[in-house]
């Protein structure tokens, strides 16, 4: 009886290699799916598992982990996660080389940054066309204004400074290490758009009218730069009335303060400057065409805070101080800051000098 089955075992066993064909000795072929990021597109990889004689398959675990060194294998899941996938090479080495989707997600974040630019340059000139159109905002009209305050917003919402434009404006970094980078803002800026109540009344004047308007930002001390020129004479061609001009200096102490989203721990991500007035000069540049003689003095008033820093006096908090701005914009030929009370708004493009 014994003999029978065992017989009986064997022709079955060889019945079902003819009719498996040599395919059964074969290793067998797993085909996979993984749909790539935002699904956009797929990629089918079809890899091989040794085949293993019947009723000696290893253990799940044990598979796996020989497979994966022999870099054969590499474990997904169709669930969210937070830990990538990782590839192996032939050594059984981790692979570094970048994968197609990492490319093109590299090509895509190229690809963004350079509409980005390209959007920004555009609403830059937009900008500048409304400022020369309408002589810096003193000859706006309220819909012209709100025109120009749509392009501020587009380019705030597109800053490449959204921290970190106050950096090195209390002078200080400067004096200890002289190797260290120059502050953002330093240079010399001509204001080309304002809504500032307190320089568009300049208009109001009877006796004069403005000319071009600066702010020279040297830290620790930005001066404010505004020309004058006598009223009469802008009523009349260029060549039939003598040029007169007095330019008007303010000059300002500048600080770090802390803003909305930084603390008094971390000013290198701040974008708010402090200022406190510390004096105003005139100086004649020209008077009926006639350069105005170095020997001719000027008229300076010094006010007590030049000589007395109130940010140092015992119990005074410098970020509850009035005098400040916000940088909302700056890149390298574009200032846009927002002023404290009275308020308003200064658009400045980077020039070489402030020559009269």
């Amino acid at each position: 009886m014994k003999n029978v089955l065992t017989s009986t075992a064997s022709f079955l066993f060889v019945i079902l290699i003819l009719a498996n064909g040599t395919d059964a000795f074969q290793p067998a072929k797993r085909t996979t799916t993984r749909t790539t990021e935002a699904g956009k597109g797929s990629i089918v990889t079809t890899r091989q598992f040794p085949q293993q004689p019947f009723g000696q398959t290893p253990p799940l675990q044990q598979q796996q982990r020989r497979l994966l060194g022999e870099g054969k294998l590499v474990l997904s899941s169709s669930a969210p996660s937070d830990v990538e996938d990782v590839d192996y090479d032939d050594n059984g080495d981790e692979d570094d080389t970048p994968t197609e989707q990492q490319s093109n997600n590299a090509q895509i974040d190229n690809d963004d940054d350079a509409l980005t630019a390209t959007t920004r340059e555009e609403l830059k000139v937009e900008l500048l066309r409304m400022c020369a159109s309408y002589d810096r905002g003193f000859g706006a009209s309220p819909k012209v204004r709100r025109t120009v305050q749509d392009l501020v917003d587009r380019l705030e919402a597109l800053n490449p400074t959204p921290k970190g434009a106050a950096r090195g404006m209390d002078g200080k970094s400067s004096i200890i290490d002289k190797t260290a980078p120059k502050p953002p803002l330093q240079g010399i800026w001509r204001m080309v758009w304002t809504t500032a109540l307190d320089v568009l009344n300049l208009e109001a004047s009877p006796v004069a009218s403005q000319g071009a308007i600066y702010q020279v930002i040297e830290p620790p001390v930005a001066t404010n730069i505004i020309d004058f020129i006598p009223r009469i004479q802008a009523l009349f061609p260029a060549s039939s009335f003598p040029p007169s001009l007095v330019r008007a200096e303010v000059q300002t102490r500048t600080s770090i303060r802390s803003n909305s989203s930084g603390s008094r721990d971390n000013y290198d991500d701040s974008n708010r400057v402090g200022l406190t007035f510390e004096g105003v000069k005139l100086v004649p540049i020209e008077i009926l065409g006639v350069k105005s003689p170095d020997f001719l003095p000027s008229l300076q008033v010094d006010l007590p805070t030049k000589f007395i820093n109130l940010e140092d006096l015992p119990g005074v908090n410098p970020d509850n101080l009035p005098g400040y701005f916000d940088v909302t914009y700056l890149d390298d030929d574009m200032l846009i800051i927002k002023q404290s009370a009275p308020g308003g708004y200064f658009v400045s493009i980077k020039v070489d000098n402030c020559f009269p």
